[in-house]
């Protein structure tokens, strides 16, 4: 299907209302039609991938587009390049997410680009940073430990950002970590008490809401189980 129909269709499912809904969850309102992501995820299931047709959906610079895009897109056609672009055009935490676990966490570049944007000062790339860090840690089931720890001290690092969609990645990309076994769960709580005693709000709350969910009985057990112990 032609990016034109598909942004036809689009259009014809936008709600006003909805959209006022979504500002008040901090999305962004320019651009965006008001389609709901369980929408969004049917129209990919029946388009299939399709990397041009993810492109132009990118560059028509609507909301609800770039997130179909990232659902529709190839992940093993994805250039860096497409990657720094796309993460450069980020200007609501719900885009940036969607396109960080549909899609950017199953390319050859998802190691290397967390760990490059977690350091970067633009508000959504560094968010993509820490997001992406969190869409590995649940998605890449099969990935060695060590890739983890080597993300534990940027998360160390940015957890002192005042700004609220970057600490909140920070956390949920430490909480995401601590939860995929045991060895983790207790590397990602000494960083934690280390991050609770920056001189930093933002620091503070990462740490303890962390501390909270991965000391959490439901979460040890779990671990536990899965790891026979």
């Amino acid at each position: 299907m032609s990016a034109e129909k598909v942004l036809r269709e689009l259009r014809s499912h936008g709600d006003p209302a909805a959209v006022k809904g979504m500002a008040r969850f901090g999305i962004a309102s320019n651009n965006t039609l008001g389609v709901s992501v369980p929408k969004l995820r049917s129209m990919a299931r029946k388009l299939g991938k399709d990397h041009p047709l993810s492109l132009a959906l990118w560059d028509s610079g609507i909301h609800e587009a770039r997130i179909l895009a990232s659902m529709v897109d190839e992940p093993a056609k994805v250039t860096e390049g497409q990657m720094d672009r796309w993460a450069r055009d980020f200007d609501s935490w719900d885009v940036c997410d969607q396109c960080c676990s549909n899609l950017f966490d199953r390319t050859e570049y998802a190691y290397e680009k967390a760990a490059e944007w977690a350091v970067l000062d633009q508000e959504f790339v560094k968010r993509a940073g820490f997001a992406l860090m969190a869409a590995l840690a649940v998605h890449d089931k099969e990935a060695d430990d060590r890739k983890f720890v080597s993300f534990l001290g940027l998360i160390e690092r940015g957890a002192s950002d005042e700004r609220n969609f970057v600490k909140k990645a920070v956390n949920w990309a430490l909480r995401q970590i601590g939860k995929r076994n045991l060895k983790l769960n207790a590397k990602a709580l000494a960083v934690a008490e280390r991050i609770s005693k920056q001189d930093s709000t933002a620091a503070r709350w990462v740490a303890s809401d962390a501390i909270r969910e991965l000391r959490s009985k439901a979460v040890l057990d779990r671990l536990r189980r899965s790891s026979g112990a």
